[in-house]
């Protein structure tokens, strides 16, 4: 491996308790806000879901890529030790 694919793949191996940290609360964020927007549809069925549903859609996908992230990491880690 070359100089700047090892300080890279440690760098990865650093981040990783974030890559998990940032997943975690995407999740929770999109569940919430998801939840909220169904009390608000619930309570006014005039109440507008289409980007709403985007956003936590989009947010959700974006919490799944730092869980990828989070498991390449940990697969870096093996690979280096």
């Amino acid at each position: 491996m070359q100089p700047d694919e090892n300080a890279f793949a440690r760098a990865a191996v650093r981040r990783k308790r974030l890559f998990l940290a940032l997943s975690l609360a995407g999740v929770a964020v999109g569940l919430g806000l998801a939840v909220y927007y169904g009390y608000r549809r619930f309570h006014d069925p005039e109440y507008a879901l289409g980007l709403r549903a985007v956003v936590v859609l989009l947010i959700l996908l974006n919490a799944r890529q730092n869980l990828r992230q989070f498991r390449y990491a940990l697969v870096l880690e093996k690979l280096l030790r």
